[in-house]
């Protein structure tokens, strides 16, 4: 089956899955019958396109790690699309799946809710990597998506790549979550492991995450904790049917936790680890973000650099634990991909 593919935003995510398509087009269409065609790109800052027959991915590519804009793809001719904005190009380009790859903007969740309801409303499924709409908006993005008979998938919001949500969908259904625990930032994971392994102190080791590209110039999101607590508000709200606002979760970061600090921690077998935790109680959803001590042979204790993991306490199979990679292009770019793939999968049954 044949899929047209609408994509709003064109960074880094966008182009780790243009690249994968590219890359794993004959290998998907051989095994499972999956095709993808990109007849959209709408990107801010970088341009607009709008082919409805399909853009050339390896061309594209070239020209975006030029450094250039989409617009040169057709330099010379002219571009119905150019000046287009998302909005326009979501009703304009006729595809089936929409890929939301825009910035997270955590306090309104916007542009990006604006996307998707539009998406809906124009009869497109949609995937996406943002995790403001699925912080913020998840029930009423559901209700609306299951109203026009569409898929809304969001993989990529917690664990980039690392299946959490297709995992319960398929090879966990039937299991009730109790609680849910993990390290949901790869940042904090990497300065924590840096200040117990290398000895550094907190501000060394956060050089060292930005110099590395684990940890931006203003890190605040991920070192006092709000990257994690947006992703347990998710977890909580898909999975423990909660309605929780990121307001509604304690949160703290791993700021003032010293070297020394850590070096007495280990002295006592345990590891400081930054955990996000939610719990439901008597129909009380309890969610909170904290560094902690956690004993060493807690599964979590062994989760060391960027890496992000999970440990779910399920009522038929006990405690199980995933751990991979929480961030990086490809890693997300395949989030979006393996969402793609649950709904050619999804449609293909209903043919």
């Amino acid at each position: 089956m044949e899929y047209k593919i609408g994509l709003i935003g064109c960074g880094t995510v966008g182009q780790g899955f243009l690249e994968i398509l590219n890359k794993k087009s004959e290998y998907l269409m051989d095994k499972i019958d999956f095709a993808a065609k990109v007849v959209g790109i709408s990107d801010k800052l970088k341009g607009s396109l709008l082919i409805p027959e399909g853009i050339n991915l390896a061309k594209l590519l070239q020209i975006l790690n030029q450094g250039k804009k989409i617009s040169e793809y057709l330099k010379g001719k002219k571009n119905a699309a150019e000046g287009m904005d998302p909005l326009e190009m979501i009703e304009k380009c006729e595809a089936d799946i929409i890929a939301e790859l825009t910035y997270t903007d955590i306090k309104t969740a916007e542009p990006a809710t604006s996307y998707l309801k539009k998406a809906f409303r124009t009869g497109k499924h949609v995937v996406t990597s943002n995790k403001g709409p699925a912080a913020l908006y998840y029930k009423e993005l559901k209700k609306l998506a299951q109203r026009n008979n569409l898929l809304f998938k969001f993989e990529g919001t917690v664990m980039s790549g690392t299946p959490v949500f297709s995992l319960f969908e398929n090879g966990l259904a039937g299991n009730e979550i109790k609680e849910i625990r993990g390290i949901l930032n790869g940042t904090t994971n990497f300065i924590l492991t840096k200040m117990e392994e290398e000895k550094m102190d907190y501000k060394k080791a956060l050089k060292l995450a930005q110099k590395l590209g684990y940890a931006e110039a203003d890190p605040k999101a991920d070192v006092e904790g709000y990257d994690a607590l947006v992703k347990i508000v998710i977890l909580s709200n898909v999975f423990l049917d909660a309605n929780i606002k990121p307001a509604d979760v304690k949160r703290e970061g791993i700021s003032s936790i010293s070297k020394e600090d850590v070096k007495e921690a280990l002295a006592e077998g345990t590891r400081y680890k930054l955990i996000a935790s939610v719990k439901k109680e008597k129909r009380q959803v309890k969610a909170l973000v904290s560094p902690q001590k956690l004993p060493l042979s807690d599964p979590l204790a062994g989760i060391m650099g960027a890496n992000n993991a999970l440990t779910f306490d399920l009522d038929l199979l006990g405690k199980m634990t995933i751990q991979g990679p929480g961030a990086g292009k490809i890693e997300t770019g395949y989030s979006i991909l393996s969402d793609m793939l649950a709904i050619h999968h999804h449609l293909s049954k209903q043919i």
